[in-house]
């Protein structure tokens, strides 16, 4: 299943070259963000990989999980080694549509609302998602912008019990991706 998601992904960002409604980044931004009495956990990932074709509304994108970066040293070996085992899940991927993709005219500079809606793969478990975010049309540049909460139950990450209580079960995901057209 992973192969063929990679397969893809690879097919789509190839496939994406031969249109002028494509849109790609490499150096998309998603940042994870739990709290709970003890503890804020907060970590950034600057190597997002994301294509958009404004044509079908088709989106997707991937992450390496190991490029999150956390203030504390600590937490980023915790994060890849006991919880999201990045070593035997090293992606995490959403393959979906924007669903409105009418509503949103990349022909006009503007804030557009965009729904979006497809399947998220975390921890090598896969879930559906739909969630609401912008698309911000300047010029040849679309960014999107998403705030979303999952539960790290759907995704079978566990929390040891000593720890707990210094983990919230829930985390809230920002998505922030500068898209450029492609020529």
């Amino acid at each position: 299943m992973k192969k063929l998601m990679l397969v893809f992904f690879c097919l789509s960002i190839v496939s994406f070259a031969a249109d002028a409604q494509k849109f790609i980044t490499k150096t998309g931004h998603i940042k994870f963000y739990s709290d709970s009495q003890l503890e804020k956990i907060e970590a950034h990932n600057r190597q997002v990989n994301a294509a958009f074709d404004a044509a079908t509304g088709d989106f997707v994108f991937r992450v390496l999980v190991k490029s999150f970066q956390f203030e504390k040293a600590l937490m980023q070996e915790h994060f890849n080694e006991n919880y999201l085992e990045s070593d035997k899940f090293p992606n995490a991927t959403f393959l979906g549509k924007v669903t409105n993709i009418k509503d949103v005219n990349i022909g006009k500079d503007g804030v557009y609302e965009a729904m979006v809606e497809g399947k998220l793969t975390i921890h090598g478990v896969t879930q559906p998602v739909k969630e609401k975010g912008t698309f911000e049309v300047k010029g040849t540049k679309i960014t999107g912008k998403a705030k979303f909460t999952i539960l790290l139950a759907d995704y079978s990450v566990k929390i040891p019990g000593a720890v707990a209580n210094s983990i919230s079960k829930s985390i809230e995901i920002t998505v922030d991706l500068v898209l450029d057209k492609l020529n």
